[in-house]
């Protein structure tokens, strides 16, 4: 996936302090052009309704589709920002947990396109479909 080892431990840390902390994100398994996470489905991740709250699923997407982009880049030199992100929802959940691949569509030299499919963790059944646009930015010289 990137030109040096990625290591899971350090990447769940990346999430510190943020809303995929608060959500309960984790990353589970990373590799050539591809990475995968989990979220729970639970009282922070519920509408008020009891189902798995759409914008939970498009953080868990955004955050698997910007991490991946990031790791396909130079971090000393490129930076990865979200342009776009639609998300078709397919099915409810209440419970357990849910489960996002993001795989890389095209790794250009400005612009990445990720596709993220969330499932149930125990059924399989799709979830949601997602794709983003992340725009890749230099860094200023030093």
């Amino acid at each position: 996936m990137t030109n040096s080892p990625v290591d899971l431990a350090e990447l769940n840390a990346w999430s510190r302090n943020t809303l995929g902390e608060h959500l309960g994100i984790e990353l589970t398994e990373v590799g050539d052009r591809y990475l995968v996470g989990r979220m729970p489905v639970d009282h922070r991740t519920h509408q008020p309704m009891g189902l798995l709250h759409g914008g939970a699923s498009v953080a868990l997407a955004e955050t698997l589709g910007s991490i991946g982009a990031v790791l396909q880049v130079d971090r000393t030199k490129q930076v990865c920002v979200g342009l776009e992100i639609n998300a078709n929802h397919i099915k409810g959940v209440r419970d357990g947990y849910v489960v996002g691949r993001a795989t890389a569509v095209h790794v250009g030299r400005t612009t990445q396109v990720w596709e993220i499919r969330i499932t149930h963790e125990e059924t399989g059944a799709l979830v949601c479909i997602s794709r983003i646009t992340m725009a890749v930015i230099d860094l200023p010289k030093k």
